[in-house]
């Protein structure tokens, strides 16, 4: 199974780079994070023109998630069992061939004085509980997304700097660390090792030629 997920950060102007992924590297499944687009607006035929089928769940302006496969999926789920949020966060499906897929945009929390983290925290509280009862249903389980989240001191590349701060804090490490516990791994480590294993770079500051990155998104498998 080839599998991708990428924060887009707005579908419709990414869309071209969507098709040479797809046309280059031809996954799968490809889970986008905020895809910023309402359901009745989002680009189903341009991506079904690409050869895949698609699920969504969006809103206008923020968040919104999707996950692109090249057969049709079911038993879909929007949004997280029992937590009343009106943000387009998470979707999960299952493949044809049995793997269930749970695509996250966690919130980012903005700084641990504001009300934007414990927002997050009372989300991946609520998140945690929703894949522990999603693991004891499948065999076969995919868990990955933008998590906001660096799990390790090597995954930012100052960690002084990071100490404390939101992405790095002890409650938001203990949250990734009990999906792991659940027996789910993370699977960059079968492919890569060692330090600077970045996923995201600020490009306001030119971080990706400076080698100033994050390890945020996460693919971790059962």
């Amino acid at each position: 199974m080839r599998i991708v997920t990428w924060n887009v950060n707005s579908l419709k102007v990414r869309l071209p780079h969507l098709e040479v992924l797809l046309s280059e590297h031809a996954p799968d499944f490809v889970c986008l994070q905020e895809t910023k687009t309402e359901d009745k607006n989002f680009l189903r035929e341009d991506i079904e023109n690409l050869g895949y089928s698609v699920v969504y769940h969006g809103q206008k302006t923020y968040n919104g998630v999707a996950i692109l496969s090249r057969e049709k999926m079911i038993d879909v789920q929007v949004g997280i069992p029992d937590l009343q949020d009106d943000q387009a966060r998470v979707i999960a499906a299952t493949s044809a061939e049995g793997s269930r897929i749970i695509n996250a945009y966690v919130p980012n929390g903005d700084s641990i004085a504001s009300g934007k983290y414990q927002y997050k925290i009372n989300w991946l509280r609520a998140f945690v509980d929703f894949v522990r009862a999603e693991v004891k249903r499948h065999n076969k389980l995919v868990v990955l997304g933008d998590f906001n989240i660096a799990p390790k001191d090597q995954d930012v590349y100052d960690a002084d700097a990071f100490r404390d701060k939101v992405l790095c804090t002890q409650q938001e490490r203990d949250f990734y660390q009990e999906l792991l516990n659940f027996g789910l791994h993370d699977s960059l480590d079968e492919f890569l090792d060692g330090p600077e294993r970045f996923t995201w770079w600020d490009y306001r500051m030119n971080a990706f030629r400076r080698k100033l990155g994050l390890r945020i998104d996460h693919i971790l498998l059962s």
